[in-house]
């Protein structure tokens, strides 16, 4: 899978749990789905991707996917 349909697909979680008002909350909201959801081989696409630079990503995105590690 493109790099770019995994960031637009991580962006539409976390603009799912945004409304989450305790940011915490939505960060492990966003982590435990993509670690239940996503295949081994995207988890690890877009946490490299995350790790290298994360352009593109919404911050709760970002700070979600660098909890997986």
């Amino acid at each position: 899978m493109k790099t770019d349909r995994l960031i637009h697909m991580a962006n539409d979680i976390s603009d799912f749990f945004n409304s989450e008002p305790d940011k915490e909350l939505a960060v492990e909201g966003v982590k435990n789905h993509i670690a239940r959801s996503w295949d081994p081989r995207m988890r690890k696409a877009i946490l490299e991707y995350c790790q290298k630079d994360g352009s593109g990503l919404s911050e709760l995105a970002k700070t979600a996917i660098l909890k997986l590690v």
